[in-house]
């Protein structure tokens, strides 16, 4: 039995931003496994990705990331193309991979599943509904409301997001996000119809701003922390959910998680690439680090 299992594609990124042109792997469980590996859980990562990037699986084997990985089809290939504003990107995707399945985790037991969907098509709700009989259910839901049209990214609504977020225990997803799905520019508003469709814990991101958290009728104010620089800020929606779900797995209260995954967030965009910290670094910058407030 794993604390936390990790459910995504390990993609080829392209990183286009104005100080550079990058190559590397990517995608949520990459930037989630990369996070949480330094903490203390247990922890595994179920993904697929083609025969010619397992190279990447063995590296983070090296790394002791415990890992299921099948090499079929090919790999997600993302073009990711920030401006000098990192909280806003373009995309593109020159490559999708098959699906995951039911069978594919039939073996794996969680106290939390975390979901990284990159495109509509990676994780049915049939899935989803199965994984919820056995723990918690996380879910990053950029993934439902991008489709690929032509090698570009098209916005689109969650088509099966009524039947699917009855079975969601943590919803993880950023101000436009949280408008698509339910029509509200409001977050707070948005915060309570997503609760309303069965979310038990809202996670809205708000870049630079900080983020909130919903539960229980409840809002928490989550601060940003001011990093050192701003270099890179790819994967920071995924170091934060690895901050916030190991804290809440080790009993923290939901303004103590959101605040260390904020920490995280803001310690990994000081630096191109995934998370190399450590929970001692998290903390310094929780206790020294300038806060910004959304609201």
């Amino acid at each position: 039995m794993y604390d936390i299992c990790c459910v995504g594609h390990i993609t080829l990124d392209k990183v286009v931003t104005p100080q550079a042109v990058k190559h590397m792997a990517g995608g949520t469980s990459f930037y989630f496994s990369n996070a949480i590996r330094n903490m203390d859980v247990n922890y595994t990562l179920v993904t697929t990705l083609g025969q010619s990037e397992m190279v990447v699986v063995e590296k983070l084997r090296a790394k002791g990331i415990h890992i299921d990985a099948l090499a079929c089809g090919q790999s997600v290939y993302f073009e990711n193309i920030y401006s000098e504003n990192q909280n806003h990107r373009t995309q593109r995707v020159l490559q999708k991979a098959n699906p995951f399945t039911i069978e594919q985790l039939q073996q794996t037991e969680a106290k939390i599943f975390h979901l990284g969907p990159l495109l509509a098509d990676d994780i049915d709700v049939s899935l989803i509904k199965e994984l919820h009989r056995r723990g918690k259910v996380s879910l990053d839901v950029q993934g439902y409301l991008r489709e690929v049209v032509n090698e570009n990214v098209v916005a689109i609504d969650w088509a099966d997001k009524c039947e699917a977020l009855q079975h969601i225990d943590i919803l993880k997803a950023n101000e436009h996000e949280t408008e698509v799905l339910t029509g509200s520019t409001d977050i707070f508003e948005g915060a309570r119809i997503l609760a309303g469709w069965g979310v038990k814990e809202v996670v809205i991101t708000l870049g630079s701003m900080g983020s909130v958290i919903y539960t229980d009728g409840v809002f928490y104010n989550i601060p940003a922390y001011t990093p050192t620089a701003v270099v890179d800020a790819t994967g920071c929606g995924d170091t934060y959910m690895a901050g916030y779900l190991y804290q809440r797995i080790k009993g923290a209260s939901f303004q103590q998680a959101g605040e260390f995954a904020a920490a995280m967030a803001s310690y990994n965009i000081a630096s191109s690439g995934p998370f190399t910290g450590t929970e001692e670094d998290v903390l310094e910058l929780l206790n020294k680090g300038e806060k910004v407030y959304s609201y």
